[in-house]
């Protein structure tokens, strides 16, 4: 874990999405690259590399011949209460249960009721968004579109075989992680849980192997944004827990996913990676305590994630404008006006009590700027002074953590 922590915040973790629009094979030999307006608005009409090629896309005609449909036996009860499914029109939802019908039947090829005006990349990608149990897709597709239908062939990252070995790792893991979660506590307490074991269980990597799936941070134990949140999604879905997989961006980096979830039937933004102390920086430059976490992005309101994150305005999120699941105001470290005494004592009670740290978040930058340089320079020293009185220390060292952007300053004390 050691090794965890030294390392620093990449400048970018990507997110799973499908490659979309590929162009195939057709009736009589020739290529074709059929260009889907959805993908043209989102990438702009770029070249995209697709099985090693960089295909130019384009709009060809193609011709219809007949297709062969298999009954459709994923009910509309098994999936009405997907967030991205319900998203979608009653054309795109048959789509949708086509495609989660095909991969997981690991089709080779599946056949949509989607012509050359649907979007069925788009659809493939909000399956993939609601259903984190999918691990062996690995986001890409080809697909041959034809006017009245297209022929849809998923990437996969394994056989089923392997599926079947990797699905049972993945349950052997959840077990690990579920058997030590109170199945009756309250909603927040499992969601609590669950953003806590993923933080201190799994290694922040982008060269982990099957980055953008559950199998890489349950099992691997490395992962990315995609396998954090998705990891996240899985895991409190199995303690009954709503979560949603949210794609945006975060500044200065790029694509980012994170989570939104229901407790309590209320709201929440939640992002386990960023809570994941690599993304810690000391002001010293000094190695932090190991198992620190960053509460900032447990159970968070809108106004407080956008500080730094950018959801994707394609979809219309639930609105999560709740603050009283925030964690250092159910704490005590929550401070809505600056009173120098009141924190001293606060900062002296954690000493007395040994804790490794003393946070203190305030309500807005106006109340952090009035309080942080008299925190800083002397708080902090006032409080050092009675940690080495109250343990009989010749000299004490501290390391603090000022983060402006989210009001808050975190201190850790050497009790050696």
């Amino acid at each position: 874990m050691a090794d965890r922590r030294r390392r620093r915040k990449r400048k970018r973790a990507r997110t799973a999405g499908c490659l979309c629009a590929l162009a195939v094979l057709t009736g009589a030999g020739a290529m074709a690259a059929y260009a889907l307006p959805w993908a043209q608005a989102e990438l702009g009409g770029m070249l995209k590399k697709i099985a090693g090629k960089a295909v130019e896309e384009t709009v060809n005609a193609v011709s219809e011949r007949g297709a062969d449909f298999p009954e459709l036996t994923v009910t509309v009860e098994e999936v009405e209460g997907d967030f991205y499914y319900q998203q979608l029109s009653e054309a795109e939802q048959t789509v949708y249960r086509e495609l989660l019908q095909g991969v997981q039947d690991m089709e080779e090829c599946v056949l949509l009721h989607a012509g050359r005006d649907d979007q069925p990349a788009k659809v493939y990608e909000y399956l993939l968004y609601d259903r984190s149990e999918l691990f062996w897709c690995d986001g890409s597709s080809r697909m041959t579109v034809y006017d009245s239908y297209t022929e849809f062939y998923p990437g996969y990252t394994c056989t089923a075989d392997i599926r079947d070995q990797r699905q049972a790792e993945i349950d052997a893991a959840v077990e690990a992680c579920i058997g030590g979660a109170d199945a009756g506590a309250p909603e927040y307490d499992r969601i609590k849980y669950v953003f806590e074991y993923i933080v201190n269980t799994v290694d922040y990597d982008e060269d982990a192997p099957d980055n953008q799936n559950i199998y890489s941070a349950l099992v691997g134990k490395r992962s990315v944004c995609a396998g954090y949140s998705r990891a996240a999604q899985y895991l409190l879905g199995k303690l009954g827990i709503e979560t949603i997989y949210v794609v945006g961006t975060v500044e200065e980096q790029g694509a980012h996913a994170w989570n939104i979830v229901n407790c309590d039937g209320k709201y929440y933004q939640m992002d386990v990676t960023f809570a994941d102390p690599v993304f810690y920086s000391a002001e010293s430059g000094e190695m932090l305590p190991e198992n620190v976490i960053n509460y900032d992005y447990l159970c968070c309101t809108d106004s407080e994630i956008a500080v730094d994150h950018v959801q994707s305005s394609e979809t219309a999120y639930p609105v999560c404008d709740q603050e009283d699941l925030n964690y250092y105001r159910m704490n005590g470290m929550y401070y809505d006006s600056f009173d120098p005494q009141i924190l001293l004592s606060d900062m002296n009670q954690s000493i007395y009590a040994g804790e490794k740290m003393y946070v203190c978040k305030f309500s807005d930058s106006s109340v952090y700027g009035q309080a942080r340089d008299t925190v800083i320079n002397d708080l902090f020293p006032k409080a050092a002074q009675n940690l080495a009185g109250a343990y009989g220390l010749e000299r004490v060292k501290y390391t603090y953590i000022e983060d402006e952007k989210h009001c808050r300053m975190t201190v850790f004390w050497n009790y050696e």
